[in-house]
């Protein structure tokens, strides 16, 4: 193996082609990277933020799937100095081995070597785009170096019992730092050495040698039994060669970060994840503090004016409690509880929301209630409408409830009077 460079030049991909299925409505029209988040943010932002607040300042982003709308998300917002020869890069599918788009996240970076070739990194960092977190990845690619590992995979304590909803890391008793064997959703897992009631589960993170990448990506390319999946299929095919390493999510200790918050990780998969994740924003003491200065998720929500709390007598008083209320809202003589309102939402008198999710846009009318909801951008609620008080009623007029009862209106339906 050739000696590294103590300072390494590093490129970070950042694969953001999913199609985010389970979140459905909200990504019919977007890809899930692009799924608004936290009122001001989409997802794409954790992940982006954690890159550059880490120091790598070299970015492409992998896209394929109703891209558009990240893309240009992407464009406006993250503007690095060209003069320092910085940049954070969209790039599309571009079909430069064959006529047929990403087969997997693989095959996405082997049909995108071309980004890699050009310029000519020491280690790649591989990073997912739709989780919410924050992570220094500068100390896992120092453990990467350290190591002499091909391949360092990022994993997360989980209990022991929820091993099998992911692809769990069995380490060496002899070296805590390398990988034995990697499990998909295992049904009978063995606990950490140090914690028998605790797994390792995959981030879906990743940090390489670029010759040990190239080469891995590139004999899959050649496999027909495979799913060309990075998880699934690289990481395993370094384990099998004794080359992978595991970073621990509990040693990462990024600025600013408390007992409270230090090792959170949501994987907003799923409407439910998504919803219970912005519940944890607006408690009183947040599971993930957006406050923390020290590493902050950047972003760009427009020209927006701040939010305004308007009416205030004989029972018509705009306010919101427990709530995240972004720039451009208006609340008027409404009241909005233990809910996020992103911008430009303008909520009218007498109307309640209450346990919710509003996007970009969203009117609320007169008198309505919104209750336990999550609603996508430019929906508009009509006066005196009850929405999430009656789930056979919100079926009947078309819109989706989940099994746990919680109400989703996609971008811009029509929602009946």
């Amino acid at each position: 193996m050739a000696r590294r460079p103590r300072n390494p030049k590093v490129l970070a991909i950042v694969l953001a082609g999913g199609e985010g299925k389970r979140l459905m409505p909200l990504t019919a029209d977007r890809a899930k990277p692009a799924v608004p988040f936290g009122g001001i943010y989409r997802l794409i932002d954790f992940a982006l933020s954690n890159v550059v607040n880490s120091g790598f300042l070299k970015v492409v982003v992998l896209t394929q799937y109703k891209s558009h709308s990240l893309d240009r998300h992407i464009t406006k917002t993250w503007r690095m100095s060209n003069m320092l020869g910085n940049y954070i890069a969209p790039v599309p599918a571009q079909q430069r081995v064959g006529k047929r788009w990403y087969l997997g996240s693989a095959d996405a970076i082997f049909q995108s070597l071309n980004l890699v070739n050009d310029e000519k990194p020491d280690i790649v960092v591989v990073v997912g785009a739709d989780h919410v977190y924050r992570m220094d990845f500068s100390h896992m690619v120092a453990q990467h170096i350290e190591s002499g590992a091909g391949a360092t995979v990022a994993a997360i304590r989980q209990p022991i019992e929820l091993a099998d909803q992911f692809g769990v890391i069995d380490i060496d008793p002899a070296d805590p730092r390398r990988i034995r064997a990697f499990l998909e959703k295992p049904k009978d897992p063995v606990g950490l050495p140090d914690a028998p009631h605790e797994v390792l589960a995959s981030m879906g993170n990743y940090v390489f040698d670029t010759d040990a990448l190239v080469d891995a990506v590139t004999r899959d390319a050649d496999e027909e039994d495979t799913k060309h999946d990075m998880g699934g299929d690289i990481v395993p095919d370094f384990v099998s060669r004794g080359e992978a390493g595991v970073y621990d999510f509990k040693d990462n200790d990024v600025p600013g970060s408390t007992d409270r918050d230090r090792d959170y990780w949501r994987d907003v998969g799923t409407l439910d994840s998504y919803y219970d994740a912005h519940m944890e924003l607006v408690s009183v003491y947040p599971v993930f503090n957006l406050y923390n200065y020290d590493w902050a998720i950047y972003t760009d929500y427009g020209p927006h004016p701040p939010a305004k709390f308007v009416h205030g007598w004989h029972g018509r008083i705009g306010h919101a409690v427990n709530s995240s209320v972004s720039p451009g809202v208006v609340v008027s003589g409404a009241m909005v509880e233990n809910s996020v309102l992103s911008p430009g939402c303008y909520v009218h008198s007498w109307s309640t929301v209450s346990d919710s999710v509003l996007l970009d846009g969203v009117q609320v009318g007169r008198h309505a209630v919104v209750r336990r909801a999550i609603v996508d951008k430019n929906v508009v609620i009509p006066d005196n409408a009850r929405i999430g008080m009656d789930p056979e009623e919100d079926r009947a007029r078309g819109l989706s409830v989940t099994d746990s009862g919680l109400v989703v209106i996609g971008k811009g339906q029509v929602v009946p009077g």
